[in-house]
């Protein structure tokens, strides 16, 4: 058999040329297909990677706020129960003082009342006082009550203690000195006149004597010497007895706060009853 060497260099040339056609126009822009899809999808991994990176380290970033915001959370109710407790000492020391503020206005208040009471048995005092006082010296003598109470002052006045008789002297020399004389109603001129030579001849003097009217001596007569002072007068005894008024007043209040301060423990006792 002979071979045909045209034929087979035309068929060799043929599929040569094919080939290249093939890689031409067929294999290489398959390859650079795959090749560009390959680049394609290892991007969207890139992407997709990246993607799911930033979604981890956002989800971390939230489990970070999170953990934060329960601490601020945690800080904040700890500084509102703080606040709360810091509230509540105040207004407890706030009603204290307002407990405090309101005994003592009703300590004040009672003060004040006690005292008006005081001043009213003192009042009622006196005017007894005065009235026993009229009726004795109106049952001793026939003269009226002014020249009783200026002979018993001239009495005491002549009974002086040397010592107290020396000052009220001193005080009489001194330089411009008056003698003045104080009576709850005035007295007549002859009274005046014994009163004054009392003065004059128990202090040794000639001391110029002025008489004044005095309604809150009640009863009695009083002599000032510059910055002495001799007083015999109802007044005195009534200060007595407003004492001894203020002394009975003063353990009626402290019976009254003591039973007062015991009836909450019986009362408590009493809810308890029998152990």
């Amino acid at each position: 058999m002979q071979i045909d060497w045209l034929t087979v260099t035309a068929q060799i040339i043929n599929f040569l040329v094919l080939v290249w056609l093939l890689q031409r126009f067929l294999y290489r822009p398959i390859t650079d297909a795959m090749r560009r899809r390959e680049t394609r999808i290892e991007e969207r991994l890139a992407e997709a990677t990246a993607a799911r990176a930033a979604a981890e380290e956002t989800a971390r970033q939230l489990d970070r706020e999170r953990q934060e915001i329960d601490a601020d959370r945690e800080d904040i109710l700890a500084r509102a129960r703080a606040e709360a407790d810091d509230l509540r000492r105040r207004l407890e020391a706030e009603l204290r003082e307002e407990m405090d503020d309101r005994r003592k206005t009703w300590q004040d208040h009672l003060a004040e009342e006690q005292d008006e009471i005081v001043a009213a048995l003192r009042r009622q005092a006196a005017h007894q006082l005065l009235k026993i006082t009229e009726r004795v010296l109106a049952d001793y003598a026939d003269s009226d009550v002014a020249e009783r109470v200026t002979a018993t002052f001239i009495d005491r006045l002549r009974a002086l203690d040397p010592e107290v008789r020396q000052r009220l002297a001193e005080a009489a020399r001194r330089q411009d000195a008056t003698a003045v004389v104080e009576t709850a109603a005035g007295i007549d001129t002859a009274a005046r006149r014994q009163v004054t030579r009392a003065i004059h001849d128990s202090l040794d003097t000639d001391i110029e004597v002025a008489y004044r009217e005095d309604a809150a001596m009640v009863l009695g007569l009083r002599l000032t010497i510059g910055d002495q002072t001799l007083e015999w007068s109802a007044v005195r005894y009534l200060g007595r007895l407003e004492t001894a008024l203020g002394e009975m007043l003063d353990a009626s209040r402290h019976a009254v706060a003591t039973a007062t301060s015991g009836k909450p423990a019986a009362a408590t006792a009493a809810r308890r009853g029998p152990s």
